[in-house]
């Protein structure tokens, strides 16, 4: 779409031409994609923008790059929202190339494999798999029975996918009018999974809503975990039972997580963190080689020796 057409489509009056392939975030941004600013705490990232042009408010319109054209409007994130349909892609495609599927893979009756779809040599895809268009397997991975691997994902060899995980599933992503009417932002990245990687059965990893969510090599997952949009996996991860990441967590490698525990959103944990179970992390931990319990989360140590405190206030 020329850029004129998506500004119309927004009701803002625009007569760029220029093609636009997408929508992504101020700094991935290349020069033929549009971006937004709705904080004003990332007003640095607007100045090192490289999009052809940005969805902002009126107050902040001389902020925008020269090479980058502004699309002013009252609420950047919910034209965003209704942006992001344009560019989603088919569900499911009905015309495309037939899949690929190396030598000495064993697929079991009731299978799916979408167009354009390739799957390595010696792997295993179990009776009512799912996999969509356009994803990528490699070599000697296994996929247990009801694993559904929507469109666009890839994952890499020697990874096991235990029954009923569901990867590339949308992200939890809503703008609100002023009406309080939720307007559903299209979740147009995918999901990226490296090699020698074991996910329990029955987790949801969530698609992106731009780019990638990143699982690195080496990480392991246990049953019943959720990992939101655009979260990064660093390379030997665990996440244990029931564990939680709220969109854009970044985990660094070797980070532990126990179980039923959890982050916020936007986050960053340290390198080799152990995380015990229940524990809430809200705010980014920067300091490696720590252990942290409870809620508000605190440091392991100091957890103990509050649980005793309190035990003894009770006798």
């Amino acid at each position: 779409m020329t850029l004129q057409e998506i500004a119309q489509s927004i009701n803002i009056e625009c007569d760029n031409t220029k093609e636009i392939s997408g929508l992504s975030t101020l700094l991935d941004s290349t020069q033929t994609e549009v971006t937004f600013l709705e904080n004003k705490k990332y007003l640095n990232d607007l100045k090192k923008t490289k999009a052809a042009a940005v969805l902002i408010n009126e107050e902040f319109a001389n902020e925008v790059p020269e090479d980058t054209i502004a699309l002013i409007c009252d609420e950047p994130y919910l034209n965003l929202a209704k942006l992001s349909k344009l560019f989603a892609p088919e569900v499911i495609e009905i015309e495309g190339e037939k899949p690929v599927i190396g030598g000495f893979t064993k697929v079991m009756p009731n299978v799916y494999i979408g167009k354009g779809s390739s799957i390595g040599s010696d792997c295993t895809i179990m009776s009512g798999a799912y996999i969509g268009d356009n994803v990528k397997i490699g070599n000697n991975t296994v996929i247990h029975p009801n694993v559904v691997v929507y469109r666009d994902c890839n994952i890499g060899s020697d990874c096991i996918i235990h029954a009923g995980t569901v990867i590339g599933s949308d992200g939890f992503g809503f703008a609100n009018t002023k009406d309080g009417k939720y307007i559903k932002i299209y979740q147009n990245g995918n999901v990226e999974i490296g090699d020698d990687v074991e996910i329990g059965a029955n987790c949801a990893i969530d698609r992106a809503v731009f780019k990638s969510t990143e699982i690195a090599n080496g990480v392991r997952i246990d049953n019943l975990v959720h990992i939101g949009h655009n979260c990064k996996l660093g390379m030997g991860c665990i996440l244990t039972g029931q564990v939680g990441l709220s969109g854009s967590t970044i985990l660094n490698h070797y980070v532990i997580m126990g179980g039923q525990s959890a982050t916020a959103g936007h986050l960053e944990i340290a390198p080799f963190t152990t995380i015990a179970a229940r524990g809430g992390v809200t705010k980014s931990i920067t300091e490696a080689k720590k252990s942290w319990a409870g809620f508000p989360l605190i440091e392991h140590r100091r957890w103990l020796k509050l649980q005793s405190k309190i035990a003894k206030l009770l006798k």
